[in-house]
């Protein structure tokens, strides 16, 4: 991140896309020489804190861009932390600093079949990923939301099945996701699967994946976004203890 540019972008207009999901679309001069074809990169947002108090950043996907704006879906959390809070405050003419994109993170294309799974805050970067596929890709989505007015309209290959599994209130082991994806019928050939969620829901189809499918880290892209009970620099050093705990177990 310290060798990243940091902008100074405006908010140009908020976009409220479903009951616990608000699209903010940045812009300003400063996105002359923004990098292109960043759609699935993630970017570090810097919230302002009272006093003299470091901001805190959050990072988030770009949904969608075009010349001069970039589109980022945030989840309205109850209670709001710092960055929905300040998503649903927003108004034209704000400016928040803003980070030049990470990575993308895309499934693998070379696969006989997809199979895409993650919560309301992976929700952008799944978007992108069926946007990216070929129209021919088969497989499924399986997206847990808090309720049924989240679902969105998604563009996807029409051999790919969009499971929209609604979980109001998340439980702590995180079994929710799980359940949904050992549900499905496992499908014929080498299979590439994306998963993006929360940290217990992470480590449980982490379990099945590897250890069950025994899928080859080629095929396989697994993170989390957030973990329940957790602030977000609780989260990171979870994150940190299970990366130490995996590569001492391999």
């Amino acid at each position: 991140m310290a060798n990243r540019p940091v902008r100074e972008l405006k908010v140009i207009h908020t976009t409220r896309l479903t009951e616990h999901m608000l699209r903010i679309t940045l812009g300003g001069n400063e996105m002359a020489d923004y990098p292109s074809d960043q759609e699935s990169a993630y970017v570090k947002l810097m919230f302002p804190q009272a006093g003299d108090q470091p901001p805190q950043k959050r990072s988030y996907t770009i949904r969608q861009q075009r010349p001069m704006e970039i589109d980022l879906d945030f989840v309205l959390h109850n209670p709001l932390g710092p960055a929905s809070s300040w998503a649903k405050q927003a108004q034209p003419g704000d400016r928040i600093l803003v980070g030049d994109p990470g990575p993308k993170k895309l499934i693998n294309p070379d696969a006989d079949w997809f199979l895409l799974v993650g919560d309301m805050a992976a929700l952008p970067a799944i978007s992108v990923n069926l946007e990216q596929l070929p129209d021919d890709a088969r497989g499924h989505a399986v997206i847990e939301i808090p309720s049924k007015a989240d679902i969105q309209t998604l563009k996807a290959p029409g051999n790919l099945n969009l499971h929209w599994e609604v979980n109001p209130q998340p439980a702590p082991e995180g079994g929710f996701l799980i359940s949904k994806v050992k549900a499905l019928p496992w499908l014929e050939g080498q299979p590439s699967v994306w998963s993006a969620c929360e940290f217990n829901s992470m480590r449980n189809l982490r379990r099945f994946f590897k250890e069950e499918k025994q899928l080859p880290d080629s095929h396989l892209y697994l993170s989390s976004y957030w973990k329940i009970g957790q602030s977000d620099e609780g989260h990171k050093q979870a994150k940190r203890l299970d990366s130490v705990q995996s590569e001492t177990t391999r």
